[in-house]
Order: structure tokens, then sequence, then C-alpha cells
């Protein structure tokens, strides 16, 4: 049988590259980790780290343990959470969300379940897809609101522990532009009209996958202003710095009134919402109950394409 504590050893030498501060990041002595990882060969049959004077490489069978130490330390860590929650004095639900989800959807959700059950102990967690999942897998999460722009939900098969992604809505991304602008009054555009405009992006994550979309109509994307938030970008946009593509979603409620919001014509970027849930043989009850509710929030709010 492998020893967990050895496999919890032999991640800590892959992640640190060497014997010596792997020890220092456990607080063991180097002779202890190297016996840690004798006796995980000993007990594998096969060699898992090479030492050199470069440091430590991993075998081919060491990596795989490393796979696996990091699934079971994950799923370790979210069944610790499980008993937190089974063993509190009250019920506990945690939320992630990014922050245009959070301020948009998750509050007429988070209502609607907090009338249906007052006796949760309710925790929102601001967090970005990137951390989100990480967050799910653990435990530190019981959910999360999420999205993801083109390809696959962020979600692996044969990760463990397994996520589950529970579409909620598609979130098409329109044009926002002074109101002032020549082209304000078209009801939709495609983006080579816009070639020559300077750009104003309102999530630096979005940047690449508007480049793609200008790529494709055919001209090089000139940025003007680069912000973390698209409220702050339709701000610059009613100042005349350029043109900016929003989520329908982060326009609500209303957008500015110095800015007109046009559709996209094909093809459309749009971002997919949807949740992070853990793959558990008994369903989280309440996270089931705010899945709901975020499911009939979002039904609400989608958008014309």
């Amino acid at each position: 049988m492998i020893d967990v504590q050895r496999l919890r050893v032999l991640r800590a030498v892959a992640e640190h590259g060497s014997f010596n501060r792997a020890a220092g990041a456990l607080l063991l002595t180097p002779s202890a980790v190297s016996q840690h990882i004798a006796a995980l060969e000993r007990s594998l049959g096969h060699p898992v780290a090479v030492r050199s004077t470069r440091g430590v490489t991993l075998t081919e069978p060491g990596r795989l343990l490393v796979e696996a130490a990091e699934a079971i330390s994950a799923e370790l860590d979210q069944v610790r959470h499980e008993i937190d929650r089974l063993t509190a004095p009250r019920p506990r639900l945690t939320v992630a969300t990014f922050t245009s989800g959070g301020r948009h959807l998750l509050p007429a959700a988070l209502a609607r379940f907090v009338a249906a059950h007052p006796e949760v102990e309710l925790t929102v967690l601001e967090s970005e897809p990137e951390a989100a999942v990480p967050m799910v897998r653990g435990g530190a999460a019981d959910l999360a609101l999420s999205y993801h722009f083109d390809g696959p939900p962020p979600v692996r098969p044969g990760e463990r522990p397994a996520l589950d992604w529970v579409p909620l809505m598609e979130d098409p991304l329109r044009l926002v532009l002074p109101r002032a602008h020549r082209l304000a009054d078209r009801s939709s555009l495609g983006l080579a009209e816009l070639s020559a405009e300077r750009w104003v992006i309102g999530c630096l994550k979005t940047e690449a996958f508007l480049r793609r979309y200008a790529e494709l109509a055919g001209f090089d994307l000139r940025v003007g202003a680069s912000t973390t938030d698209y409220f702050f970008a339709q701000t610059l946009v009613a100042a005349g710095v350029g043109v900016s593509l929003v989520p329908h979603v982060s326009l609500a409620p209303a957008p500015s009134p110095e800015v007109t919001v046009i559709r996209v014509e094909p093809p459309r970027p749009t971002r997919h919402i949807g949740l992070l849930l853990p793959r558990r043989r008994r369903p989280h009850p309440y996270a089931k109950a705010l899945t709901e509710a975020l499911t009939a929030t979002a039904a609400g709010q989608r958008a014309r394409p």
C-alpha cells in the first residue's frame, strides 16, 4: 500500500525541486525527506526521483504518483470541508462568484434562497473562474458561479475530484459606443466596421478573446485602455477613449445614458455562464436549492442573440 504521507513528501519535492527545499516547506529534516522517498520507492519497486547537482528530476512513475497525490489531496480537502459542514451548529453553504455575475445574477437568487432557507449560514467569495475550479474541487466552495468563452466548459474528463458544469445562460457580448459616435444609430454592426477604432478592454482576460475575433474580421486590435471592471470601461467609452465589447449581463440594469449598445453581427462573441459543482454521491441539498434559484434568475435575464 502507498503511504499518503510519503505521497505528500514526493509532491513537495516535485514542487520545490530539491530535498532540502521540500524539507524546509514540510518542517522536516532533509534526511527525513530522503527516508520517506526511499521508503516510497521500496514499496513501489521503482525509483521515483533522481537527484543531481541541478536538483531533483522525477521519473515517469514519480510523475504519475504526483498527479495521484494532487487528486488525493483535493479529495481529502473536500472530505474535510464536508465533515465541517455536517458537524457545524448551523447548515452552511459557500458560493464563489465572478464579479459581474455576483453583481447581476446572484443577488436575486440569494434573496429567493434565503427566503426559503433562513437557517443556512451563507458565505459568498469573489473568485474569477481560474480560481473557482480548485476552490470547488478542494471543498473551499460548495459551488461556483463561473463562465468560459470559446471552447469546452472548465471541467476535464478524468480529473479528480470530478466536477460538473451546469449551464445557466448564453451571455452575448455587445458593442458599446459613445452616444455621439457616427455608427451609434445602427441596430447591429460587424467588428470589421470598427477596425479603425481604439478599444477599451473591460476585463483583462477578454483581450486575447477579442483579438481572435478582430483577426477573424481582418484587423489588428488597437487598445486605448485596459480595465478590470466593465462599468469603468463604459465610463471610458462615454468619455470618448474608445469603443468596447461588454457582456450583456454586465450592462444590467441599464447602460450609461452617454453610451449606446449595439448587437454584434456573426461571428458573435459570447460568454457562457454556468455553475461548477463537485460530483458527489450525496449532492449538497442547499447547493441544489441555490442552483435552482440561479437557474430561475438566469432564465429571466437571457438576452436575444
